[in-house]
């Protein structure tokens, strides 16, 4: 899942200035229901990978064959500007009928009343496919659930085993990793000028903001309102100072990778620069198209940290408009795209994790011989909401403060202190 790079304040001032926002307007989801007659509706799908734009276009052209009625028209979006099209098609009144997104960025969208709550359309096999934790992270205070989840990442270690074997250091195995268990492989593995891990961090703040539930760093304590309280203590900023003792400490972090991002570290990993490669699971697909035909790669057990191998859940999402005329038609389909067998397909076009319990029990039958599929199906096992998905600053802090301050940080400019200090003076400055 390609990273996006939300907007701050021109983004804010932009949803807040529009006309049409709670209270009955066009962006009111208080009205919509079952239109009449056929229909044919918008569906902006960010898919970018061939074999995903390639499966999603397989699912819509079944749909429309078995729904004359209910026509599905795809559009091409992309996670680059998704949230400033997004804002602008609101107040344009031109906003697709099923938005496809991630649950970190629409909840700042179902707060102004641009989407519909699509929870009383849903089939409950849909409702209990996903568990409670994920249905959390797109559901409001007052209980609309404004999108379905559909695909997870994690962050993983991917390992080149031979590298491992070269070097005499076993390849890790069992349920989890521990942070301090993957720094002292790294540090075994830097020899022969070749460092241990390449890490792509040059935009580190939702890296480290979802690892960091693995020691119960949280960061923030967030109100039904969205208004959310920052403390930010030790289990914050451990996975971050782990990645910096390694950088400079033990040398086995190549302190270069940190202001790149992750497919521009990729190729040092597959010529065997760095034995270990972490990032988003997503790059799988990447190694398996671009990796040499020797080359040899797993994926290590869930990374872990003191309270255990707990990442953020930000699934990506399908919503769909509080303007669209037809919402319960839209629904259906976002329905029928929630099967497990549609969702394992579009699962194994990404390398993502399906939200859905039967549809990653349908890619663990599917890929039986293709092993690295279990180590990073494990992956999705500990997933759960974390409190800055849901508070209402958080696109403009990320941007802002967040991601410099880690930049920072990560070039050894300032202290882990100075970290603290500027994470918590940049929250505090929004008010």
């Amino acid at each position: 899942m390609k990273r996006k790079a939300l907007l701050g304040i021109g983004a804010a001032a932009a949803l807040v200035l529009s006309g049409c926002a709670l209270n009955g307007g066009e962006g009111s989801d208080e009205g919509g229901g079952s239109a009449e007659g056929p229909v044919t509706l918008t569906f902006q799908s960010l898919a970018y990978q061939d074999s995903t734009v390639a499966a999603t276009k397989e699912i819509v052209d079944a749909w429309n064959a078995d729904n004359p009625d209910i026509q599905i028209k795809l559009t091409q979006g992309t996670w680059d500007n998704v949230h400033d099209q997004l804002v602008t098609q609101f107040q344009g009144g031109t906003a697709p009928d099923i938005i496809h997104d991630e649950s970190s960025d629409i909840m700042g969208f179902a707060e102004q009343g641009y989407l519909a709550d699509i929870g009383k359309y849903l089939s409950q096999d849909v409702k209990d496919a996903v568990s409670e934790d994920v249905w959390d992270t797109v559901t409001t205070a007052d209980g609309k659930v404004v999108a379905a989840p559909t695909l997870l990442q994690t962050y993983v270690a991917f390992a080149n085993t031979d590298a491992f074997k070269a070097a005499g250091v076993e390849v890790p195995s069992g349920d989890q990793l521990s942070w301090d268990d993957l720094r002292a492989a790294a540090k075994k593995l830097a020899t022969g000028g070749k460092f241990g891990v390449g890490w792509g961090l040059k935009q580190p703040t939702a890296a480290i903001m979802n690892t960091a539930l693995g020691y119960d760093g949280t960061f923030f304590e967030t109100k039904d309102d969205g208004s959310a309280t920052i403390n930010v203590g030790d289990g914050e900023v451990a996975v971050a100072q782990t990645i910096h003792a390694m950088a400079y400490q033990d040398k086995s972090i190549d302190p270069v990778t940190l202001t790149q991002s992750g497919t521009d570290v990729l190729p040092g990993f597959l010529n065997g620069k760095y034995a270990m490669y972490v990032g988003g699971n997503f790059l799988a697909q990447q190694i398996t198209e671009s990796a040499p035909d020797n080359f040899n790669w797993t994926v290590l057990p869930p990374l872990a940290g003191s309270a255990g191998p707990t990442q953020a859940a930000n699934p990506q999402t399908m919503s769909v408009s509080a303007q669209s005329k037809a919402p319960e038609q839209a629904a259906k389909f976002i329905d029928y795209f929630m099967s497990a067998e549609n969702q394992a397909k579009l699962a194994q076009g990404d390398w993502l994790i399906p939200a859905s319990g039967p549809a990653r029990d349908a890619v663990a039958k599917q890929t039986t011989d293709v092993p690295v599929w279990e180590p990073l199906l494990k992956t999705g096992e500990d997933l759960k909401g974390a409190p800055f998905q849901k508070a209402k600053n958080y696109p403009q802090w990320k941007d802002q403060y967040a991601t410099p301050a880690l930049q920072q940080y990560f070039a050894n400019s300032i202290s882990v202190a100075d970290l603290k200090k500027q994470l918590t003076d940049g929250w505090q400055s929004l008010g």
